[in-house]
């Protein structure tokens, strides 16, 4: 059972304890209290202004007009928080959905990292890729194409789960209407921003793009970034990628993010630099 779901069932118990509820059977549907609907519950009790407070909500997805219980957070507003907490700690934790993998036809390999909590702990070996691996990147791809995209888990596989159908065809048909040929997409376990580094030099792309799942925050567990660089390679330095950000459901929508990312693309191309060196 997920961290989310035990947060979950305990947050029920509470809330009958504290309001007098009876407490749901065992079968009966969980309260998401990390959702929309729950949190537009969370409101101040007196407010002076009370469509100006609504007005702000509707804004952002950060905790405002939530009140207090003396100099602590109130019932509801702590269980939310919590829950929001496991969901962050879930997308670190857990794997891309495999069936969404096959659906767009994404083979995979991994980065030097064994398991998840070396991924945590040597981000070093997660920019790097054994032999084996980059034989069978030479294999499955191919060699010298002018833009590269690929997928990575980075920091949050939800962040894969939730945006990268919408976001990897819009991207790809996007280029290729623009008579640009993309190199074959896959799927990276266990990546870090400069992997791409080390796939650019082994594929030789003119532009390489890797869709990454952001560190989950309290407000978004599933962004996602795409990192793009012209002639990526080992050891340069973090200036020469261009970035397009905070891709996710409340953020930039996935696929209006994938057509943005298509014409930034072809102005890398054009003016063959990224980065502070790149003007858009």
């Amino acid at each position: 059972m997920k961290e989310r779901e035990l947060i979950d069932i305990i947050a029920r118990k509470v809330m009958a304890a504290l309001y007098g509820e009876q407490e749901p059977r065992k079968d009966a549907p969980l309260t998401d209290i990390s959702s929309a609907a729950y949190k537009a519950n969370i409101k101040l009790d007196q407010v002076e202004n009370p469509l100006a407070l609504d007005a702000m909500r509707t804004k952002t997805p950060a905790r405002i007009g939530i009140g207090k219980a003396g100099p602590r957070l109130g019932t509801k507003t702590l269980l939310a928080l919590r829950a929001d907490h496991a969901s962050a700690k879930d997308a670190v934790l857990k794997s891309v959905d495999e069936n969404i993998l096959k659906e767009l036809e994404l083979f995979s390999v991994q980065s030097l990292c064994g398991d998840i909590d070396e991924h945590l702990t040597r981000p070093d070996l997660g920019r790097r890729l054994s032999e084996e691996t980059k034989l069978r990147l030479q294999e499955h791809c191919v060699y010298g194409p002018r833009v590269q995209i690929y997928v990575s888990d980075g920091l949050s596989s939800l962040a894969v789960d939730e945006n990268i159908s919408d976001l990897l065809p819009v991207m790809i048909d996007g280029l290729e209407a623009k008579g640009i040929k993309t190199g074959t997409p896959f799927f990276v376990k266990y990546g870090r921003v400069p992997t791409m580094d080390v796939i650019s030099e082994i594929l030789n792309a003119e532009v390489t793009c890797v869709l990454l799942g952001e560190r989950p925050g309290l407000a978004a567990a599933g962004s996602m970034s795409a990192y793009i660089a012209y002639r990526a390679a080992v050891g340069m330095p973090e200036s020469r990628r261009t970035v397009i950000s905070n891709i996710h459901t409340k953020g930039i929508q996935p696929v209006e993010a994938g057509a943005y990312a298509v014409d930034v693309i072809i102005k890398i191309l054009e003016a063959k630099a990224s980065g502070v060196d790149f003007k858009l």
